[in-house]
């Protein structure tokens, strides 16, 4: 029922409309339309949460103790015992992000993680630091988990390793297709492959710490062969750290929870905190069980066959139903894991598009209630990576952690600083700052130490991971950042100064037109010239109709039946002796309009026939469409197409 609305003299005509999309193709891919007004009943609840954006995090331990002894086989399998600490180690920073994104979450309800933090905190060119981080993270984050996946496959069934490319860009579009159609459901989708992974993972590692306790834990039969040959040297200081940054892929995800608050049911940011607890703590306790026994089973990393490939057959004794569900369980959660990017990506891209850093069109959300355009840039994205390194997971990794660890230092030093803020405030007093409110908190100054921390340990794991592996590919991440800056910088620019130009502040009013001028363009005289004839007399009396002549007989022929039909309106005939039809067109409108009038309007009409079936067009010259092109710069020009259909 249309509402009318009066405001300041002016009648506003508002009405819903009832129309929903037909049913398609698209209907059956990714399901029926949502109005605006289900998003609330599409938020998660922790149990899902948990499945959507823990995946990646969780996934990890499939490959990060992989990463750290392929970095100590290069002193030999001796060093191999320093496995256990710097899983330690590693375990440990983990729970210093944790009470550090915890801190984020609840702060910040309205999701954005490092990006928010850093912009309402440190300035918006380190937010755009952390926005290029986080979105290179996400990205690299599908590529890692797809291919880790497929590796896991292939271990299992080597025949398919010649295809593993095809398989992994397979599943990306697959990924693709679930996300398209929305959080809620691709959550209850992804989250029968999580719990399985965490039961099957959960049952063999208590199984190898049973039999390592009772003393029946055997060792690896037929390891692959050692891939990295050994330097015959001890382990030094920099082969231990390289070996610790390759590990810190472990806490890849871990923030991917503080960047999508919103998608959680009030309380939003309880609810939040509660599954980054969970998810860390079983992420620690998996990756530091798995480096435990993969010490005790004496198992050789090997681009072959994959560390959990080599345990589940170790502990199941051979290639048994249990071996197969461990792989299984793995290999989904692999798959499983580019869901959290997929997840954050898009809302970390909407939240930059609304900032003017990247198009705006990211922000639009599809009939599912999801940014899907943001989803499908991504997916884009990740396979180009996977055909470009050919799915090898050694060749991504070094790419991966830097983006991930950089976002890291500028979240927590950006809530370093809120604390020391919150701390100059007196008690009970509140300010508004850059869209959030500090208020004073009485543990403001052990906030400040925990995130200052945090800040030091992560800055100082991303600055040896850039010098450990910058020659192994990590360069190409440090000059990635500073470019995406560079671009996000000139769409902002861009967008600041398109909105200068159309702000009405200090504008007095468009200038009255007090003439029109009317350009007819023909290329012959039939029915849709006289409607694009009858058109112009609507607009102006002082119309010229333009032909462009490259046979002579032919403008002969137009010249008698428009001097029948066309109304007394002028005729220009351009003779074109090179038979070109643009170039003298422009020229003749060129000419007019350098003797336009400053309050005169040059008006380009263009009739357009159009077919009864879309292929016809590819029968007929576009010439309107090209012409459009060319003159859609010119000021002081409009051009009008005025079709008529073909019926």
């Amino acid at each position: 029922m249309p509402m009318l609305e009066k405001d300041g003299g002016t009648t506003v005509l508002r009405r819903t409309t009832e129309y929903q999309p037909p049913h398609s193709w698209r209907t059956w891919l990714i399901g029926r339309p949502l109005r605006t007004a289900d998003a609330p009943h599409q938020a998660i609840g922790k149990t899902v949460g948990l499945a959507v954006f823990a995946s990646d995090a969780l996934s990890s331990t499939a490959y990060a103790t992989d990463e750290i002894l392929f970095v100590l086989a290069l002193a030999g399998t001796v060093a191999f015992v320093y496995a256990l600490p710097i899983a330690l180690a590693i375990v440990a920073l983990l729970a210093v992000v944790t009470i550090s994104y915890e801190q984020i979450i609840h702060t910040y309800p309205g999701g954005g993680g490092a990006y928010i933090v850093a912009r309402d905190n440190l300035g918006e060119f380190p937010a755009q630091i952390a926005g290029a981080a986080l979105l290179t993270d996400y990205i690299l984050t599908v590529s890692v988990s797809i291919a880790s996946g497929v590796a896991q496959l292939t271990s299992a069934y080597p025949s398919l390793f010649p295809y593993r490319i095809i398989i992994a860009v397979a599943l990306i579009l697959f990924m693709m297709l679930v996300n398209l159609r929305g959080v809620k459901e691709s959550g209850v989708i992804l989250a029968i492959p999580s719990y399985f992974f965490l039961a099957v993972m959960f049952l063999t590692i208590g199984n190898g710490l049973v039999q390592y306790l009772m003393g029946n834990l055997g060792s690896v039969e037929n390891p692959p062969h050692l891939e990295k040959e050994s330097m015959m040297q001890s382990a030094s200081l920099f082969l231990i750290l390289h070996a610790f940054s390759n590990g810190t892929t472990a806490l890849t995800g871990v923030e991917a929870i503080s960047n999508g608050v919103t998608a959680f049911k009030e309380p939003r940011s309880r609810n939040a905190g509660i599954t980054l607890i969970w998810m860390s703590a079983i992420l620690g306790t998996l990756f530091f069980s798995i480096t435990f026994l993969a010490g005790k089973t004496g198992i050789i990393p090997s681009e072959v066959e994959t560390l959990i490939s080599q345990l589940a057959r170790t502990i199941y004794d051979g290639r048994g139903v249990m071996y197969l569900c461990t792989i299984a369980a793995t290999t989904l959660i692999l798959i499983m894991a580019a869901n959290t990017a997929f997840a954050g990506f898009p809302r970390l891209s909407a939240l930059l598009a609304e900032d003017g850093f990247l198009p705006r069109q990211l922000t639009y959300r599809g009939s599912r209630l999801v940014y899907s355009r943001g989803i499908i840039a991504l997916a884009l994205i990740a396979s180009v990576l996977i055909v470009l390194f050919r799915a090898s997971v050694n060749a991504l990794i070094p790419l991966y952690a830097i983006g991930v660890f950089l976002s890291f230092t500028l979240a927590q030093a950006g809530m370093a600083r809120r604390w020391k803020k919150v701390g100059q405030l007196s008690p009970g007093q509140e300010i508004h700052e850059q869209g959030s409110i500090l208020r004073y908190e009485p543990r403001w100054a052990m906030k400040m130490m925990i995130n200052g921390f945090g800040a030091l340990c992560t800055a100082v794991v991303m600055l040896v991971f850039t010098v450990t592996k910058f020659t192994d590919g990590a360069w190409i991440v440090i000059f990635l950042v500073p470019i995406l800056v560079v671009i996000f910088s000139a769409i902002h620019y861009h967008y600041r100064d398109i909105a200068a130009r159309l702000s009405l502040e200090r504008y007095g009013g468009p200038a009255r037109i007090l003439r029109q001028r009317v350009i007819l363009t023909i290329s012959g005289v039939h029915r849709g010239t006289l409607a694009a004839l009858r058109y112009a007399r609507t607009l102006s009396d002082d119309i010229t109709a333009v032909h462009i002549c490259t046979d002579p007989v032919e403008a002969e022929v137009l010249h008698r039946k428009w001097e029948s039909w066309g109304d007394g309106v002028r005729l220009v005939v351009l003779d074109s002796p090179y038979r070109l039809l643009l170039e003298p067109l422009l020229g003749y409108i060129e000419e007019i309009a350098a003797q336009r009038q400053p309050n005169e309007i040059i008006t380009i009409i263009v009739p357009q026939f159009v077919p009864r079936r879309w292929w016809h067009n590819l029968l007929h010259t576009q010439t309107a469409m090209l012409l459009r092109i060319m003159l859609l710069f010119k000021p002081g020009i409009v051009i009008t197409d005025v079709p008529y259909q073909i019926e």
